[in-house]
């Protein structure tokens, strides 16, 4: 049961606070003003403080001041008449949580206690988190340890000593690579190659070359001669990285050289003998590319000796804050910055997000918050600019629900939201450029777009001519 300390000179004030309170499931204490409040704030720490800016002695100000010395974590609610909004808008600048006007709803109240205290459990959430990751494996850092997690950890611990070739299939973004490479690590063959291959990067006419290998002047431009994948990755892992992409054409070549473990280069006679564990991903739903005549029976046949699913980052939302954390550290080491958590409204917005791009998607809006973050935490305002929200439900439940609560992490008068924004973009790109020297083409890579887009976005800010 949380415990909030009522901070109210008026009798019958603090008699109704009280009872809708205890009414709602919480343990309430008493203060007439506001010493009496800073002394009980000193002996027993409440979950929430109701603080009311009008008191005898010491103002609500004065103490809001003095307990965030004490507690600068503690959510404090003020209490003001309506007319007092700008003192309680001030109080919101030192640290309150949120305000209420007298008279008030009580439905209203204790929604605001509610997401206050919500608050609150994130917060020392992230305390806890940071020395979590202190005793995390680099695996569980990288992709977390939801249940979810646990299960394809078991999997992967179940399958990696075998010889069986491992079919990973999930979405873009989902860590694919990452379990490969665990599969491999956790192998006999951890000491052999690992040879990643990505399928849908290789020109059609380079396939064959890139995975098979040719002799010298094989054909022209065949100046000498180059080794295979599978050659390259024998006695180890050889990863086909979203294998559906691969031509109908070459996945008959395929499945030649897979089952009888031997390949023969362009421009030989030679069959050269190979030991390779074959590891594909897929983003889509593999079955139902063979359903469609996109990718072979048999060679799907021949691949699926074992299957790991992985989940989307949406699903396994347990993952966020103990991958939010470490990509946080990431950037801090890759842009030398030292930003030290997020706020705990910045954490509610990322569990709260769709994640269409997954873990990928999250990482790189980390990095970017990172990279225009000038204060220790990256803050709501910071990182909601950076979101794609226009297909988002959940995000816009969380804007909606800042407005409500009239709580901003930053205060703005008459400045529409996409001004807003625009702002944060103008701020984001600068500082990218000034991390790259003006280079376009990196500052383009550090934010995740291409350069012509980059160049538009900077021509519609004005900060090109």
């Amino acid at each position: 049961m949380e415990s909030i300390l009522i901070v109210e000179d008026h009798k019958d004030m603090q008699f109704i606070l009280s009872k809708i309170l205890k009414e709602n499931g919480y343990k309430t204490s008493i203060a007439g003003d506001g010493i009496k409040a800073i002394e009980k704030v000193e002996k027993y720490i409440p979950d929430l403080v109701l603080l009311d800016i009008k008191l005898p002695k010491l103002d609500g100000m004065q103490v809001l001041d003095k307990i965030k010395k004490i507690d600068k974590d503690l959510p404090i609610i003020m209490i003001t008449a309506f007319g007092n909004v700008k003192d309680a808008v001030n109080s919101m600048k030192s640290g309150a949580y949120d305000y209420i006007t007298k008279p008030f709803n009580n439905e209203e109240l204790i929604l605001i206690i509610q997401k206050a205290l919500k608050t609150q459990y994130l917060s020392r959430e992230v305390k806890i988190l940071r020395q979590k990751l202190n005793e995390m494996s680099p695996f569980e850092k990288t992709m977390g340890e939801s249940t979810q997690i646990k299960k394809i950890i078991k999997q992967v611990e179940l399958i990696a000593p075998t010889k069986m070739s491992v079919i990973i299939q999930g979405k873009s973004g989902t860590g694919k690579e990452v379990i490969a490479n665990m599969i491999h690590q956790k192998s006999p063959r951890k000491d052999k190659p690992f040879i990643p291959v990505d399928c849908g990067a290789i020109p059609e006419t380079l396939i064959e070359s890139e995975l098979f290998g040719y002799e010298k002047g094989a054909f022209t431009g065949a100046d000498y001669t180059k080794k295979g994948k599978f050659e390259l990755a024998n006695n180890g892992t050889l990863l086909l990285d979203e294998i559906t992409n691969l031509p109908y054409i070459s996945q008959t070549k395929l499945l030649r050289v897979v089952e009888e473990k031997k390949v023969q280069r362009i421009g030989s006679k030679e069959f050269i003998k190979f030991d390779v564990r074959i590891i594909a991903t897929t983003n889509i739903d593999i079955l139902d590319a063979v359903k469609q005549g996109k990718f072979r029976d048999d060679l799907y046949h021949r691949l699926f000796e074992f299957i790991i699913l992985l989940p989307m980052l949406s699903q396994r939302k347990d993952d966020i804050p103990i991958l939010a954390m470490e990509f946080l550290n990431h950037a801090n080491i890759e842009l030398n910055k030292n930003i030290k958590c997020f706020s705990s409204r910045a954490m509610e917005l990322m569990l709260n997000y769709h994640w269409a791009g997954n873990v990928r998607e999250l990482k790189n809006v980390i990095k970017r918050a990172v990279l225009i973050t000038e204060s220790d935490d990256i803050t709501l305002d910071q990182l909601y600019p950076l979101l794609d929200n226009s297909h988002s439900t959940e995000s816009k439940e969380v804007s909606e629900s800042k407005e409500d609560s009239h709580i901003s992490e930053a205060t703005y008068k008459d400045i529409s939201f996409e001004n807003q924004k625009e702002e944060f973009e103008k701020k984001l790109i600068l500082n990218t450029l000034k991390q790259t020297g003006g280079n376009r083409t990196k500052a383009a890579e550090i934010l995740n777009i291409n350069r012509k887009k980059l160049y538009r976005k900077m021509k519609h800010l004005n900060l090109i001519p």
